[in-house]
């Protein structure tokens, strides 16, 4: 992995720094390319947050015995939803 890391990241930065004289940002090709790529990492992150964070938290075993324990886990993963979707409107503007 340290060996990967250390080649890719170089010779990405080296891609990059050739394209750049000749990429325009408005060309329909680039803007597609650029949605691919941010609904792809929009994705992995929601699976990230979905699968792999919020599933074991949910199936703790004291979680299934309080049901008010239930409720406060489940408004407190819609409140915090909401704030982040807040914050990203508010950000965005």
């Amino acid at each position: 992995m340290v060996l990967f890391f250390t080649v890719t990241t170089p010779s990405g930065i080296a891609i990059g720094m050739m394209i750049s004289k000749g990429y325009n940002e408005q060309s329909s090709t680039a803007l597609i390319v650029q949605g691919v790529l941010n609904s792809a990492s929009a994705g992995i992150l929601i699976y990230m947050a979905l699968v792999d964070l919020l599933a074991t938290d949910f199936m703790d075993p004291k979680l299934y015995t309080s049901f008010k324990l239930q409720i406060s886990a489940n408004v407190s993963l819609v409140l915090g939803a909401a704030c982040m979707s807040l914050l990203a409107k508010w950000g965005g503007t």
